[in-house]
C-alpha cells in the first residue's frame, strides 16, 4: 500500500509482540526502515530477518525519516524515546509526522502533540487492537486522533498493516476511543467467564453451550476466539493482565476526569488484580474465567 509508489523513510520505535511485525510489514512494503529497540539484540535480530537498518537511539533512527512510527509500554516509554537529547523529536526534520501506536493517556498524548507542534513537526495519536495476530496478519484497527491534514498523509503508511483506519476526531480522541475498547472488552471477558462457570457449575458440557449461544445475542469476538483455551486452562497466550491493567487504570483515571461512571469496569479491574495475586500478570486477559474456578 503506502509506499508501493515512492520509497518512504520511516523509523519504527519498539519491537514488542506489536511492534515488530508491524514494522517488517513497513519493510516488505518498500519502505526504507530503521528500527530502534531498547534491547539491541532484539533489532538487530529484526534487520537480519526483514532487512532495513537499525540505530542505537530514537534520535538516530528518526534522523531524515518522513514518518516515525512507535509502539512502547506506557506514558514514561513514550516521553522517553520522544524527548531529550537522545529523543525522536531531536532527530526529526520540519513537517515529519510521529505516529503513536501505544495506548497511553490522553494526557501524555496532549503533551507530546504540543512539543511536536512547537517543534514543527505532526503528532498523530493511533492506538491498535487486534492484537498479536492482527499485526503480524496486517489486521490491525487503528483508532487516530490528530490535525486531519497530517492523519490523511500518515493513513497510507498505517494501512500497510490495518484493517481498518479512522480518524475519530482531534488529538487524544485515538486514546479515549482505545479506552472504550478496553472498557467494553473488560465487562464482556467477565461475562462470558461468568457463563462458562455457570455451565460448568450446572454440569453441562462448556463446548455444547458455546455452540448454541455463540449463534445468537450473546456471540461476541471474545467468544469465538477465547472460549476454548479457557475451558482448556490455557492462558499463555493474547493481551497480559499486566497490560490490561494499565489500561484500566488509564481509563478509571480519565473517567474521573471526565465524569463518567464506570462501575463494571473498576470491579472487573480488581478482579485482574486477583489474577496478579495468583501469579497471572502474563496470562492473557481470559484468565478471568481462571480466577471464578478457583474461587470454586
Amino acid at each position: 500500500m503506502g509506499g508501493e509508489e515512492t520509497m518512504t523513510k520511516l523509523a519504527f520505535l519498539g519491537l514488542g509482540v506489536m511492534g515488530y511485525p508491524m514494522a517488517g510489514h513497513l519493510q516488505a512494503a518498500g519502505h526504507e526502515v530503521c528500527v530502534y529497540n531498547r534491547t539491541t539484540a532484539k533489532a538487530e535480530k529484526w534487520v537480519d530477518q526483514h532487512g532495513g537498518t537499525h540505530a542505537p537511539t530514537p534520535r538516530e533512527a528518526a534522523d531524515g525519516a518522513d514518518f516515525v512510527m512507535s509502539c512502547v509500554g506506557n506514558d514514561d516509554d513514550l516521553r522517553s524515546v520522544c524527548l531529550g537529547d537522545d529523543g525522536a523529536f531531536a532527530g526529526m526534520k520540519k513537517g515529519a509526522t510521529f505516529v503513536d501506536h501505544t495506548t497511553v493517556s490522553a494526557k501524555v498524548t496532549e503533551e507530546l502533540y504540543a512539543a511536536a507542534k512547537e517543534a514543527g513537526l505532526g503528532y498523530v495519536d493511533a492506538p491498535i487492537s487486534g492484537g498479536q495476530a492482527g499485526a503480524e496478519n496486517g489486521q490491525l484497527s487503528i483508532m487516530c486522533g490528530g490535525d486531519e491534514d497530517i492523519y490523511a498523509a500518515a493513513e497510507p503508511v498505517m494501512n500497510t498493516y490495518a484493517k481498518l483506519c479512522r480518524r475519530i476526531g482531534g488529538s487524544g480522541a485515538g486514546q479515549m476511543t482505545k479506552m472504550a475498547n478496553q472498557i467494553a472488552i473488560a465487562g464482556l471477558v467477565q461475562g462470558l467467564s461468568e457463563a462458562l462457570h455457570f455451565a460448568e457449575k450446572a454440569g453441562l458440557d462448556g463446548r455444547s453451550v458455546v455452540e448454541v449461544i455463540s449463534q445468537g445475542a450473546a456471540g461476541s469476538w471474545q467468544m469465538a476466539n477465547r472460549y476454548e483455551t479457557m475451558l482448556d486452562d490455557k492462558f499463555d497466550h493474547g493481551f497480559a493482565v499486566d497490560w490490561m491493567r494499565k489500561d484500566l487504570g488509564i481509563c478509571l483515571d480519565t473517567a474521573n476526569e471526565n465524569g463518567a461512571s464506570l462501575p463494571v469496569t473498576a470491579l472487573v479491574d480488581q478482579y485482574y488484580k486477583d489474577v496478579q495475586k495468583m501469579g497471572g500478570g502474563r496470562w492473557d486477559t481470559s484468565s478471568l474465567f481462571k480466577r471464578l474456578r478457583k474461587l470454586g
